[in-house]
Protein backbone atom coordinates (compact mmCIF):
# COMPACT_ATOMS: atom_id res chain seq x y z
CA UNK A 1 0.00 0.00 0.00
CA UNK A 2 2.61 2.47 0.53
CA UNK A 3 5.16 3.30 -1.81
CA UNK A 4 6.49 6.26 -0.25
CA UNK A 5 9.81 4.52 1.79
CA UNK A 6 9.91 8.28 4.11
CA UNK A 7 7.38 9.49 5.72
CA UNK A 8 8.09 12.76 6.94
CA UNK A 9 6.68 13.70 10.57
CA UNK A 10 5.67 17.37 10.98
CA UNK A 11 5.97 19.50 14.14
CA UNK A 12 5.92 22.82 12.74
CA UNK A 13 3.75 24.27 10.70
CA UNK A 14 6.31 25.82 8.42
CA UNK A 15 7.43 22.16 7.79
CA UNK A 16 3.69 21.35 6.78
CA UNK A 17 3.67 24.18 4.49
CA UNK A 18 6.81 23.43 2.51
CA UNK A 19 5.44 19.31 2.34
CA UNK A 20 2.43 20.50 1.04
CA UNK A 21 4.62 21.64 -2.57
CA UNK A 22 6.33 18.84 -2.63
CA UNK A 23 5.14 15.18 -4.64
CA UNK A 24 5.52 13.62 -1.37
CA UNK A 25 2.10 11.60 -1.05
CA UNK A 26 1.80 10.86 3.09
CA UNK A 27 2.89 13.00 6.04
CA UNK A 28 2.56 12.89 9.53
CA UNK A 29 1.29 15.57 12.19
CA UNK A 30 3.06 14.94 15.08
CA UNK A 31 2.11 17.34 16.98
CA UNK A 32 -0.12 20.17 16.46
CA UNK A 33 -3.44 21.65 17.94
CA UNK A 34 -6.95 20.66 17.68
CA UNK A 35 -8.15 23.53 16.22
CA UNK A 36 -5.66 23.94 13.41
CA UNK A 37 -6.63 20.27 12.30
CA UNK A 38 -9.48 21.20 9.88
CA UNK A 39 -7.35 23.88 8.06
CA UNK A 40 -4.42 21.89 7.84
CA UNK A 41 -6.53 19.15 6.63
CA UNK A 42 -8.19 20.55 3.91
CA UNK A 43 -4.73 22.52 2.76
CA UNK A 44 -3.44 18.78 2.47
CA UNK A 45 -6.52 17.35 0.60
CA UNK A 46 -6.81 20.27 -1.90
CA UNK A 47 -2.35 18.95 -2.79
CA UNK A 48 -4.04 15.52 -2.60
CA UNK A 49 -1.54 14.23 0.44
CA UNK A 50 -2.52 11.91 2.65
CA UNK A 51 -2.36 12.40 6.34
CA UNK A 52 -1.90 10.32 9.04
CA UNK A 53 -2.16 11.68 12.63
CA UNK A 54 -0.40 10.97 15.99
CA UNK A 55 -3.44 11.14 17.86
CA UNK A 56 -1.64 10.82 20.98
CA UNK A 57 -0.14 13.98 20.40
CA UNK A 58 -3.06 16.69 19.02
CA UNK A 59 -2.76 18.95 21.70
CA UNK A 60 -6.41 20.04 23.46
CA UNK A 61 -7.70 16.48 22.15
CA UNK A 62 -8.35 14.04 24.59
CA UNK A 63 -8.13 10.25 22.89
CA UNK A 64 -11.49 8.91 24.23
CA UNK A 65 -14.15 7.64 22.57
CA UNK A 66 -15.39 10.99 21.69
CA UNK A 67 -12.03 12.41 20.80
CA UNK A 68 -12.12 9.35 17.80
CA UNK A 69 -15.50 10.32 16.83
CA UNK A 70 -14.40 13.78 16.46
CA UNK A 71 -11.28 12.54 13.98
CA UNK A 72 -13.32 10.14 12.54
CA UNK A 73 -16.82 11.98 11.22
CA UNK A 74 -14.87 15.26 11.49
CA UNK A 75 -11.41 15.52 10.62
CA UNK A 76 -11.32 12.13 8.56
CA UNK A 77 -7.81 11.66 8.39
CA UNK A 78 -6.18 8.59 6.02
CA UNK A 79 -4.73 6.94 9.38
CA UNK A 80 -4.31 7.54 13.15
CA UNK A 81 -1.12 6.83 14.55
CA UNK A 82 -1.29 5.82 18.57
CA UNK A 83 0.52 3.78 21.61
CA UNK A 84 -3.37 2.81 22.79
CA UNK A 85 -4.91 -0.14 21.92
CA UNK A 86 -8.64 1.93 22.50
CA UNK A 87 -7.77 4.47 19.96
CA UNK A 88 -6.64 1.33 17.71
CA UNK A 89 -10.23 0.13 17.74
CA UNK A 90 -12.04 3.51 17.66
CA UNK A 91 -9.39 4.30 13.88
CA UNK A 92 -10.90 1.25 12.56
CA UNK A 93 -14.17 1.09 13.55
CA UNK A 94 -14.41 4.90 11.68
CA UNK A 95 -12.55 3.13 8.67
CA UNK A 96 -9.27 5.04 9.10
CA UNK A 97 -6.20 3.21 8.86
CA UNK A 98 -4.94 2.25 11.84
CA UNK A 99 -0.76 2.35 12.80
CA UNK A 100 0.30 0.86 16.72
CA UNK A 101 3.40 2.57 17.84
CA UNK A 102 5.30 0.23 20.29
CA UNK A 103 8.29 0.99 22.42
CA UNK A 104 10.87 -1.56 21.95
CA UNK A 105 12.12 -1.00 25.72
CA UNK A 106 13.18 -4.40 27.15
CA UNK A 107 12.11 -8.59 26.69
CA UNK A 108 9.19 -7.82 29.10
CA UNK A 109 7.99 -4.79 26.75
CA UNK A 110 8.25 -6.79 23.59
CA UNK A 111 5.77 -9.76 25.16
CA UNK A 112 2.98 -7.07 26.31
CA UNK A 113 3.75 -5.45 22.47
CA UNK A 114 2.94 -8.51 21.14
CA UNK A 115 -0.28 -9.18 22.65
CA UNK A 116 -1.50 -5.69 22.42
CA UNK A 117 -1.14 -6.20 18.73
CA UNK A 118 -2.90 -9.62 18.65
CA UNK A 119 -5.96 -8.07 20.89
CA UNK A 120 -6.09 -4.50 18.38
CA UNK A 121 -4.90 -6.40 15.04
CA UNK A 122 -3.25 -3.23 13.72
CA UNK A 123 -3.12 -2.34 10.00
CA UNK A 124 0.53 -0.88 10.77
CA UNK A 125 2.71 -1.28 13.70
CA UNK A 126 5.35 1.64 14.26
CA UNK A 127 8.69 0.25 16.05
CA UNK A 128 10.54 2.48 18.34
CA UNK A 129 13.29 3.36 18.31
CA UNK A 130 13.85 2.41 14.59
CA UNK A 131 17.88 2.01 14.79
CA UNK A 132 17.56 -1.91 15.60
CA UNK A 133 17.68 -3.80 12.38
CA UNK A 134 17.41 -6.76 14.08
CA UNK A 135 14.40 -6.18 16.31
CA UNK A 136 12.44 -5.45 12.97
CA UNK A 137 13.32 -8.44 11.36
CA UNK A 138 12.30 -10.37 14.26
CA UNK A 139 9.09 -8.64 14.64
CA UNK A 140 8.28 -8.69 10.82
CA UNK A 141 8.95 -12.72 11.15
CA UNK A 142 6.58 -12.85 14.24
CA UNK A 143 3.87 -11.05 13.18
CA UNK A 144 1.99 -10.65 9.56
CA UNK A 145 1.86 -6.82 9.89
CA UNK A 146 3.42 -4.41 7.96
CA UNK A 147 6.53 -2.66 10.01
CA UNK A 148 7.30 0.86 10.01
CA UNK A 149 10.38 2.04 12.03
CA UNK A 150 10.60 5.37 13.61
CA UNK A 151 12.53 7.32 16.22
CA UNK A 152 16.36 8.06 16.27
CA UNK A 153 16.78 7.45 12.85
CA UNK A 154 19.02 10.47 11.47
CA UNK A 155 21.46 9.03 8.64
CA UNK A 156 20.58 7.81 5.48
CA UNK A 157 22.10 4.63 5.92
CA UNK A 158 20.09 3.81 8.95
CA UNK A 159 17.29 4.10 6.91
CA UNK A 160 18.33 2.01 4.19
CA UNK A 161 19.24 -0.60 7.64
CA UNK A 162 15.74 -0.05 8.68
CA UNK A 163 14.24 -0.82 5.28
CA UNK A 164 16.52 -3.87 4.24
CA UNK A 165 15.73 -5.35 7.89
CA UNK A 166 11.77 -5.58 6.55
CA UNK A 167 10.07 -2.09 7.47
CA UNK A 168 8.00 -0.91 4.97
CA UNK A 169 8.87 2.73 5.68
CA UNK A 170 10.25 4.69 8.10
CA UNK A 171 9.00 7.93 10.03
CA UNK A 172 11.13 11.24 10.53
CA UNK A 173 10.93 14.81 11.84
CA UNK A 174 14.25 15.03 9.83
CA UNK A 175 13.29 17.55 7.00
CA UNK A 176 17.06 15.83 5.29
CA UNK A 177 16.00 12.40 5.28
CA UNK A 178 11.96 13.40 3.41
CA UNK A 179 13.29 13.25 0.05
CA UNK A 180 15.33 9.82 0.35
CA UNK A 181 15.20 7.63 -2.32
Amino acid sequence: MMEQKVLPAVRRMKDFETLLDTDTEYLIFLETRIGLLKSMMREARKRKKKVFIHADLVQGLKTDEYGMEYLGREIKPDGIISTRSGVIQQAKRYGITSVQRLFLIDSQALAQNIKQVERTNPDYIELLPGVLPGMIREMTGMLDIPIIAGGLIRTPAEVEEALQAGAVAITTSREELWHFE
